[in-house]
């Protein structure tokens, strides 16, 4: 049974699945996966009920070793997201009847474009160093320990790599891995809009809605019912900056991956000026109350006096280091890489890029100090990402 914790940040959700974790009896056994190693050390060192869990260390190579070792011996176990991305037919094969249960906090990447250009794809085949089966890639070269398409063939060797539409190859995770869990909790908010929600439909995979209460000091599974969302009271925490340093973003595709990477120096330039009047004078805050994003590879161009040290990737998710920030800079337009969404419409999957979005921009503001219920003064110059966040306060999605 896969039961998506769908609760908005804040609600309890970590704090549900730890006490899931100690109430449950000594037969039971969990692997715990969340984002990034300081979560693993936080929840580690914080947390009574992780007293007798293992975070996997590099042995006899690496990590994933250890984890094969650590499942073998039957151990309650917390790690990466990275970590368990990697897992291939000898950890599925593992796990298969083990008697786990997995707690995956947020989402994680499930499917991407292998770095590989088309032309080495075509090559790929007619040196008949790969063939293509149902769409699945299968390497075929051997010996092959070493070269330009190493990487290429761990992927296909894995059983994980897709051709798409005789041009890409697509990594995606391995779904046949969630049936060998006992039980599977996704603590997250909006799945609808998220790719792992996409993939689940792409492979039949079933899964049902839950939310979070807090009842005292308990916290308890209730039915899905997202109009139960005081928005009202997060909106009037939530001041959006409304000016001329908007009129940049005024495009749809404003701010976009693909306009960030070929915008030139003078667009650059305003934008950077942008942000410095934002939080210099128009907030008059100081490097340690900023926080901001963009594009990664266009960080450095972008950073500038008072915020420079300010930043956070656009993807950051279950993190609580940032949560005395107050005034927020997300200089972004997310949407979904084209070939992975035809990936998922070739298979007659319906996406949503705006609740994807959406969804990605929440995680990030709520990595601030609207988590704790205090006020945040939120710039985003991109008219689509703001109006997308407009909608959502005012229950409009």
């Amino acid at each position: 049974m896969i039961t998506v914790v769908d609760s908005i940040m804040g609600s309890g959700k970590t704090s549900w699945a730890i006490q899931y974790m100690s109430e449950a009896g000594t037969d039971q056994r969990f692997i715990y996966i969340t984002p990034f190693l300081d979560e693993v050390k936080r929840v580690m060192d914080k947390t009574k009920v992780f007293k007798d869990f293992l975070s996997p260390q590099i042995k006899r190579g690496s990590k994933m070793n250890n984890l094969k070792e650590l499942i073998a011996e039957g151990k309650n176990i917390v790690a990466t997201h990275s970590l368990f991305q990697a897992a291939d037919d000898e950890l599925i094969e593992l796990l298969d009847g083990a008697g786990y249960t997995l707690i995956l906090d947020e989402v994680m990447t499930v499917i991407e474009q292998a770095p590989v250009k088309v032309s080495d794809v075509k090559l790929l085949i007619e040196k008949e160093i790969v063939r293509v089966e149902n769409n699945r890639v299968i390497w075929q070269l051997y010996p092959y320990d070493d070269g330009l398409f190493a990487d290429i063939k761990r992927l296909a060797e894995s059983g994980n790599l897709f051709m798409h539409r005789n041009q890409f190859l697509i990594w995606s995770f391995p779904a046949r891995i969630f049936p060998t869990f006992d039980n599977v909790f996704i603590l997250t908010y909006l799945f609808d809009g998220q790719i792992q929600r996409y993939y689940y439909d792409l492979h039949g995979i079933k899964y049902e809605y839950k939310s979070v209460k807090r009842n005292g000091d308990r916290y308890d599974l209730t039915e899905y019912n997202r109009d139960n969302e005081d928005r009202e009271s997060l909106k009037q925490l939530i001041t959006i900056y409304e000016g001329k340093l908007n009129e940049i973003g005024d495009r749809r595709n404003a701010l976009s991956a693909t306009w960030l990477k070929n915008a030139n120096d003078k667009t650059i330039d305003r934008l950077k000026k942008n942000l410095y009047t934002f939080f210099r004078r128009h907030c008059g805050s100081k490097t340690n109350e900023n926080l901001w994003t963009t594009l990664k590879a266009r960080q450095n161009a972008l950073k500038g006096k008072g915020y420079a040290k300010s930043f956070l990737h656009v993807t950051a998710r279950a993190t609580n280091e940032y949560g005395d920030r107050q005034y927020l800079a997300y200089v972004y337009n997310r949407f979904m890489s084209p070939i992975e969404k035809a990936f998922f419409e070739d298979a007659g999957v319906r996406v949503n890029e705006d609740l994807l979005a959406l969804s990605d921009l929440l995680q990030w503001v709520w990595r601030a100090r609207i988590r704790n219920g205090e006020s945040i003064t939120v710039y985003i110059p991109s008219s689509r990402m703001r109006n997308l966040f407009k909608y959502y306060l005012d229950k409009k999605i």
